[in-house]
């Protein structure tokens, strides 16, 4: 609990620790805030937090430390902002290992310097033993995004075109896969990844206003995540089920499991509406970037006053692609 408490206990695992593994000119400020260089006169500021207590901390793929990063600048980089800087708070329950901690720490420094984006201010709480679950981080995120890029839900119209940047359900699957000792002949990886280069490379590649929106289908997955669109841009979509991308053995798991891989978390993928016109351009760019090789076109927008997303099943029969009820794997992320 001293770890917790303010003195010298917490200044040495910060000192040691964190600023250690952060280290940057930003942080090193050592202040209770971090003053930062504006972005340029043609950008605006955009600002996301997540919070991540997911279950178990380390999983095939990833761990909390990782997953932190990637899900805030994630959260940036779907609002077409290039991320800048990160905050981190720490819950730490009292007797959780330091060598534990160290390995989250350290991971969620590489994938802040894999990302381009530093952490550069933070803080620390102890609660006591039996209190919280080992680690729990907040993430705030701060981005600035260039002239021109506004994609958002609202902005999806009758006629765009739905694509994914690959294979749905990985994260969700690996997640209970670890959490309930289930065994596949295939390993099950997480694909919790930062999406911002592949988002730079769609920009890149079509002009910004055909981009209409961009989203990361994380909780309730691909099918919750079409839902909101449909809602906030008071339109439909009708989807192609052949046309999802999903591993075989996540596939297979769901069957036995009796889950679908549509409500599945996803830490690394991509949902763009854009453009007829632009598909096929957007397609390629997203399948020419590491993170996109298995881009797929999945569907299209309709007029619809209901907001309903339909699904075409392989038998060619169309059902409803509602809503998440309830919440079939907890603490994902």
């Amino acid at each position: 609990m001293n770890h917790g408490a303010g003195g010298r206990a917490t200044a040495q695992l910060v000192a040691e620790l964190f600023g250690r593994a952060f280290d940057n000119p930003w942080l090193a400020q050592g202040d209770d805030g971090a003053v930062l260089p504006a972005p340029t006169a043609d950008e605006q500021l955009v600002m996301a937090c997540d919070g991540h207590v997911v279950s178990p901390l380390f999983f095939p793929g990833g761990d909390i430390g990782s997953l932190a990063v990637h899900g805030t600048v994630n959260d940036l980089a779907v609002m077409g902002a290039r991320p800048l800087y990160l905050s981190a708070s720490f819950i730490l329950e009292e007797g959780y290992p330091l060598a534990d901690l160290k390995r989250i720490v350290d991971s969620m420094a590489a994938a802040s310097r894999a990302a381009g984006v530093p952490v550069v201010t933070g803080d620390t709480k102890v609660v006591e033993q039996g209190k919280g679950d080992g680690v729990f981080i907040t993430t705030t995120g701060v981005g600035a995004r260039p002239a021109g890029r506004i994609a958002s839900g609202a902005r999806a119209a009758a006629g765009d075109v739905v694509l994914v940047s690959g294979s749905m359900g990985d994260h969700g699957m690996a997640i209970l896969a670890v959490r309930e000792s289930l065994a596949f002949d295939s390993a099950i990886q997480s694909d919790s990844a930062a999406l911002h280069g592949l988002v730079d490379a769609l920009y890149q590649a079509l002009p910004a206003d055909a981009v209409h929106v961009l989203r990361d289908p994380t909780r309730g997955g691909l099918a919750t995540t079409l839902n909101e669109i449909a809602r906030q841009s008071g339109l439909g979509m009708r989807i192609d089920e052949a046309s999802i991308p999903v591993h075989p053995q996540v596939e297979a798991a769901c069957e036995l499991l009796g889950l679908d891989p549509l409500y599945l978390a996803n830490e690394g993928k991509l949902i763009v509406i854009c453009a007829a016109s632009h598909a096929d351009a957007a397609l390629a760019a997203l399948r020419d970037h590491p993170l996109g090789r298995q881009a797929a076109r999945i569907g299209e927008v309709i007029a619809d006053d209901h907001h309903f997303v339909q699904l075409r099943t392989p038998l060619g029969g169309m059902r409803m692609l509602d809503w998440l009820s309830g919440e079939p794997l907890p603490r994902i992320c």
